[in-house]
């Protein structure tokens, strides 16, 4: 029997010695796995490095939207003065303010390219600084976790290590427009005031015409006169309350409706032969006027105007110029003495057995004698409407007025029409011009490639020494022996967040300048008041701009007797609608923790090169030792102390000075807290520790 082996069973030593292996493997691999903690501490900072560093990024992009905000905004802002100067053209009231309008317009339009020009030098310089704000942010977090023995170095390299140049478009369309308003200026503007004389004569006119057809109800009008004389009511005798809503076709309507109801109402006012003749004669002169009325018409469109009020006479003079003059139907008889005789009606007791029938034409060519009982004359048929046109209780003296303001509204729009075409025409031209404008208002926008712009990678290490039995002392694990440096590799990369936070800080960074609006009055005041609605055009789209044009039109007294400016108004608002302005993604930047490698590979740029080579060489052979590390190391500490040299406590981005006694407000940006106190060699010292480090460590651990 062995010591160590029984056939019965098993020994007490080897019991012994199984349980001894047992602990020693045990707390061996205890000891390995608090190593490991102990180690991936650095991991942890130099994630946190990675997104400190990338952060800086995410806030540049803020100050690019906010940039191209402003650049929009101005774009905006010229756009629709200069469409409101070509509005205020078309009233002789606006006419001044169009020349403040149009030269704001061409301000706002230098203030921008000004502001351009300025902001993307100001925005490279700033993105040449990334690299050693990203570097300083990333240190600082790391050496903010210095606990105990920890001491934490990090060095943050941008991918790509440069960025794109940024440059801003033309305006396409911004400089046509200017010339062909300046073209165009004088020539809309003594159109719209010739239109608008005529427009005050047309409507002068129509008014008149408006009073006498039912304006002036109850008083003798039209209206009162038929319903009290014919008994009209509802369709056939309508009442307005307002000229805009009136037509002469409603005067004319309601004469045709008038003449025949008087004819069917008609009889005699009294029993004698005398009054049966003068019945009889108005019915002849209700039913001539009937058929006379029924001629007439109003055709009236936009741009034109043409009526017919045919006049009925008024005296003995005018009747002889009528059918009523020459109809043949009036009975004619023989008296005692052999001659004709001609009377009102065939109801005349002398016109019994009469054996023909003559006008009254041919009784004042014959000297007829007149009859002894209806005293039929030519001048009984005159005197019919005599009256009722020469006083206002008439109703032909109300049709007649209103068929004389038809005749000078038709004349004031026969003038005012062609005028108004001109007007619309020339107007119209520059209000496509607008629309085209602004359909290519994308044309001049800020867009950035900062350093950055596809991640960050970060070198960490942990410089930090202590005892590997540290917190874990056992006599199963050998207690002496100290943890050298631990280093690790993060990266990060920008991820868009669909959520409103980023609309919102470019939004809050915006509400600064829009607060400088109110600073003048009078047009440039509304000129300003509209370029600070127009910010919110960025975020929020073609809704706010075309709510900026309506307040700002509202702010123009445009309308006018022409209704030129009604309708540049509303051509302006189709314009401006018509652009279809879309808002700008504004998804908020976060830093996210992503694969170094995705990083690198995502960059074809030298120093992203050596670190895929250098992940690749680690996995392949991890105690292999190359200089790839230090070459790396160098080429992050060149990128970030290059663009930092010239770089003090702010840097100025741009200024905006809209135009002559407009506010000026300046965009600048100022250093983090933790750039304010480095100094320029600060990268130079990260890097300086990182190459000690791996100096030491070089040939015994490899990077992971």
């Amino acid at each position: 029997m062995s010591v160590f082996r029984c056939e019965d069973g098993f020994t007490t030593v080897g019991m012994v010695i199984a349980l001894l292996v047992t602990l020693s493997l045990v707390f061996t691999a205890a000891q390995v796995y608090r190593l490991n903690a102990a180690s991936s501490k650095v991991q942890n900072v130099a994630d946190a490095a990675a997104l400190a560093a990338q952060n800086e990024v995410a806030e540049f992009m803020i100050i690019v939207h906010a940039c191209d905000a402003v650049v929009l905004s101005l774009s905006l802002t010229s756009l629709v003065a200069t469409g409101l100067g070509a509005a205020a053209l078309c009233t002789p009231a606006t006419a001044a303010a169009s020349d403040a309008l149009l030269k704001a317009g061409r301000e706002v339009a230098r203030a921008r390219d000004g502001f351009a020009e300025k902001a993307s030098a100001g925005l490279d310089r700033l993105q040449r600084a990334l690299p050693f704000l990203a570097a300083v942010n990333a240190a600082s977090v790391a050496s903010a976790n210095d606990r105990g023995t920890s001491n934490y170095l990090a060095l943050a390299m941008l991918v790509p290590a440069e960025g794109e140049e940024i440059a801003v478009g033309e305006a396409a369309g911004a400089a046509e427009l200017e010339d062909a308003v300046d073209q165009d200026a004088e020539e809309v503007k003594r159109a719209a005031e010739e239109a608008e004389r005529a427009a005050a004569r047309a409507n002068e006119a129509k008014l008149r015409g408006f009073e006498h057809d039912c304006g002036a109800n109850p008083s003798y009008c039209m209206y009162e006169r038929a319903q009290s004389l014919a008994s009209l009511a509802g369709d056939e005798n309508p009442l307005f309350s307002s000229v805009d809503t009136w037509s002469f076709s409603v005067a004319l309507e309601r004469a045709q409706a008038y003449y025949p109801a008087r004819l069917a109402l008609e009889a005699p006012e009294g029993s004698s032969v005398r009054e049966h003749a003068r019945s009889e004669l108005r019915k002849r002169f209700y039913s001539f006027a009937t058929e006379e009325v029924g001629r007439g018409y109003v055709h009236e469109e936009e741009g034109s105007f043409e009526a017919l009020f045919p006049h009925l006479p008024k005296n003995t003079e005018e009747m002889r110029a009528t059918t009523l003059y020459t109809e043949a139907v009036y009975p004619v008889t023989r008296n005692a003495s052999g001659s004709f005789v001609m009377h009102a009606w065939a109801g005349c007791p002398v016109a019994v057995g009469a054996g023909s029938f003559g006008s009254i034409a041919q009784m004042e060519a014959g000297s007829y004698p007149v009859c002894d009982r209806c005293e039929f004359t030519a001048a009984s048929m005159g005197k019919v409407a005599a009256a009722s046109t020469s006083i206002q209780n008439g109703f032909e003296y109300q049709y007649e007025a209103t068929a004389d303001a038809a005749s000078e509204y038709a004349k004031a729009r026969a003038e005012l029409d062609p005028l108004a075409s001109e007007v619309k025409q020339q107007a119209g031209g520059l209000f496509d011009r607008v629309e085209e404008a602004l359909g290519a208002v994308s044309g001049m926008r800020i867009d950035a490639r900062p350093p950055g712009s596809l991640g960050v990678v970060v070198l960490a290490v942990d410089r930090g020494r202590e005892a590997a039995s540290t917190g874990f002392e056992s006599s199963f694990v050998r207690s002496t022996g100290i943890l050298g440096a631990r280093a690790a590799v993060s990266s990060a990369t920008l991820l868009a967040e669909p959520a409103n936070e980023g609309a919102n800080v470019v939004s809050s960074l915006l509400d600064g300048l829009s607060g400088e609006g109110g600073q003048a009055v009078g047009v440039l005041g509304a000129v300003l008041d509209c370029w600070s609605a127009l910010l919110s055009a960025y975020a929020e789209g073609q809704e706010v701009l075309d709510g900026a044009v309506a307040e700002a039109l509202d702010a123009l007294p445009l309308a006018s007797a022409s209704g030129l400016g009604t309708w540049a108004a509303g051509a302006l608002r189709e314009a401006v609608s018509a652009a279809g302005l879309e808002p700008a993604k504004l998804d908020a930047l976060k830093p996210v923790l992503v694969n170094s490698a995705h990083v690198a590979q995502a960059d074809d740029g030298v120093v992203s090169a050596r670190l895929l080579f250098l992940k690749e060489q680690a996995v392949a052979n991890p105690l292999a030792s190359n200089d790839v590390f230090s070459s790396i190391v160098s080429s992050f500490e060149q990128t970030a102390v290059e663009g930092i040299e010239s770089f003090e406590g702010t840097l100025e981005i741009a200024v905006v000075e809209l135009c002559e006694g407009g506010p000026a407000v300046t965009i600048e940006v100022s250093l983090p807290a933790a750039a304010k106190h480095a100094a320029s060699d600060f990268v130079q010292r990260i890097a300086d520790g990182l190459r000690s480090v791996y100096a030491q460590m070089t040939g015994v651990r490899a990077w992971d």
